[in-house]
């Protein structure tokens, strides 16, 4: 449903794309992972025909990203990261609008379903000014989906929004995989875990890796990673956790720390014990999810 090879892109002398290639077949769910500025939206824009390649060639449901770029357009429904809006539309006018540009054919019954789909319909007459960033997600991806794309495209849909909505939106994306096939733009690397049925990951423009979403994080993750609070002098300890066995190493971290463990060593019950033994109060100790500019900082400051 999506294939790219070798898509090069350029701004003057800045390499943006460096020959990536990669695919998605119909009714998957593909991640596209990566640090800010890594190079996804870049990507994303060429896949949806608002901008061309330097070089590289890509496909969309079979039609070329340049030689067809009007049949890849109506073929895909696309939610940039900042949706764009204008205020004073109402929920449903908005809808409509891109029904109309689309060419839908029974708009109304179609931007009804849609809005219904998001759950919107009781914001239908809302102006959209007054609308929470939550809502205005919900609303950019009704008007993606408004002409039922065979591909939907989604540029970090869950930035910005409460804990709630993001919930949310990836039980909107896990039931588009159903009868779509889906680009899912993301820097969390436990987000995709949850969502995707696959994922790439780019980083400067460069592909780094491909794969099921637990196979790629035990392939990156530097080692388990805690974040440890203990009432006490810092020095101190900080002193207690860096002896403990399969610690490697003891950053400050707010009130507490972030504790890095060997690479697949659970240190949590030492710590616990070795606080303990040292007469400090254990306030608190938790996993921390890794984000890939975690992953990848830590891979970088290792190979240095």
């Amino acid at each position: 449903m999506i294939e790219a090879k070798a898509l090069t892109k350029r701004y003057g002398v800045h390499l943006a794309l460096d020959g990536v290639t990669f695919n998605a077949a119909p009714g998957e769910i593909l991640g596209l992972l990566g640090p800010n500025g890594a190079g996804k939206t870049t990507t994303m824009r060429i896949l949806t025909g608002y901008m061309p390649p330097s070089s590289g060639t890509a496909t969309v449901a079979g039609f070329d990203v340049l030689d067809d770029s009007m049949e890849v357009r109506r073929r895909v429904g696309y939610m940039p990261e900042r949706v764009p809006i204008y205020p004073d539309m109402t929920v449903q006018g908005y809808v409509m609008f891109w029904a109309r540009l689309r060419g839908v054919r029974k708009a109304k019954a179609r931007v009804d379903e849609v809005l219904e789909r998001v759950r919107l319909t009781e914001r239908r007459n809302s102006l959209l000014r007054n609308l929470s960033k939550g809502l205005v997600q919900r609303l950019g991806l009704a008007q993606a989906l408004v002409h039922e794309p065979d591909v939907v495209i989604l540029d970090e849909p869950t930035i910005g929004i409460d804990p709630q909505q993001v919930i949310e939106v990836r039980e909107y994306v896990r039931q588009l995989g159903r009868d779509h096939t889906v680009l899912f733009s993301t820097h969390i690397l436990s987000e995709a875990e949850q969502v995707c049925d696959r994922v790439v990951i780019i980083n400067k423009g460069r592909l780094m890796a491909e794969g099921k979403p637990e196979a790629l994080r035990r392939q990156l993750d530097p080692g388990d990673h805690i974040y440890v609070m203990v009432r006490g002098e810092v020095k101190r300890v900080r002193g207690v956790l860096e002896k403990i066995a399969g610690v490697e190493r003891v950053e400050t971290n707010g009130p507490g720390f972030s504790v890095r463990a060997k690479k697949g060593t659970d240190v949590r019950a030492r710590i616990a014990e070795g606080v303990a033994a040292a007469n400090l109060p254990l306030i608190e100790m938790r996993p921390v999810a890794m984000t890939l500019e975690d992953i990848f900082l830590d891979i970088v400051g290792r190979e240095g």
